[in-house]
């Protein structure tokens, strides 16, 4: 097993997609692993071009995407818009009322 790396973490306010949320957290849980630690997974694959998941993974993921009603694909990334009292001007600033 390599030595572990010593790293600094920093508390985020990202904000996402429910349902991906949901989809995460859940596969976190199923993978004994914290939220956090899924997600620097999948970007340091994402970062080397490598494919975060096995086979078997990807199988606990359409399963989670079914349960959670998660009907967005990878073509769908940038191209998605928030809708009710969450949304936000393009610069991310809060929209006031008039």
């Amino acid at each position: 097993m390599p030595d572990r790396r010593a790293v600094v973490r920093v508390q985020t306010g990202v904000r996402m997609e429910k349902r991906i949320l949901q989809v995460l957290k859940a596969l976190a849980s199923t993978l004994d692993m914290t939220l956090g630690d899924l997600l620097e997974g999948i970007v340091l694959h994402a970062f080397e071009g490598k494919a975060p998941f096995s086979a078997g993974t990807l199988e606990k993921i359409r399963t989670l995407r079914q349960v959670y009603d998660l009907d967005l694909q990878a073509s769908d990334s940038h191209q998605l818009e928030e809708s009710g009292k969450n949304r936000r001007n393009p610069r991310g600033a809060r929209r006031t009322r008039q």
